[in-house]
């Protein structure tokens, strides 16, 4: 197990997606490298980090990524055919790059150290409205895109759900990932809402 004091050395997997902890992510696997790195994290049981693309692309050289990212660590794997791998990740804690490197087979690897998350509390009263959408959502999506436990209860987890599924550019998802406090999130997240009709007014 990772703690919040380690800094430690694991691969990198920049995307053109955010994971937020707790959701549910999943990957189609073709290049050599992130094969490998999966067929490694696997037999380990050991995971990789997610992080947004900043520059380059998903596929060829090396991109740069973003500096606070995900851990992701695969649920489940399906390889339908030789050099095509469908893997199912969840997300972890988040971290922040402290240092980064490059291998000879073009995968990224960082040293990262993990970002904390502040104690368990409760959506406030007044951004409570968030609530009934999001229950909604998760209802109808299931399971298998909201896996159990549910914590309508806990700020973190109802504003990284929100935050997940907003139709809003990837950067804007990527801040909402990197702030540390959960109630200037829901409160971004709400007037989002607000302002596209998608919550009642007061």
């Amino acid at each position: 197990m990772i703690t919040t004091v380690d800094t430690v050395e694991i691969p990198l997997f920049p995307l053109g997606t955010v994971l937020f902890p707790d959701g549910v992510l999943p990957l189609k696997l073709f290049e050599a490298r992130y094969l490998d790195m999966a067929a490694r994290c696997m037999r380990a049981n050991a995971p990789f980090g997610v992080c947004l693309i900043r520059e380059g692309g998903e596929v060829g050289a090396p991109a740069v990524p973003h500096g606070v990212g995900s851990i992701a660590r695969i649920t489940g794997w399906d390889m339908d055919k030789p050099g095509l791998l469908f893997i199912t990740t969840r997300g972890g804690e988040r971290f922040r790059i402290v240092e980064q490197t490059t291998r000879p087979d073009r995968l990224l690897t960082a040293h990262i150290a993990l970002l904390p998350e502040p104690p368990v509390q409760p959506v406030p009263e007044a951004l409570a409205d968030v609530l009934p959408l999001l229950r909604a959502i998760v209802a109808d999506a299931g399971e298998e895109a909201f896996p159990l436990p549910h914590r309508f209860d806990d700020a973190t987890w109802v504003g990284y759900r929100l935050a997940e599924i907003l139709p809003i550019p990837v950067q804007a998802r990527q801040r909402l990932l990197e702030l540390d406090d959960p109630i200037s999130r829901l409160e971004i997240i709400q007037a989002y809402l607000r302002q596209h009709k998608l919550l009642g007014d007061d």
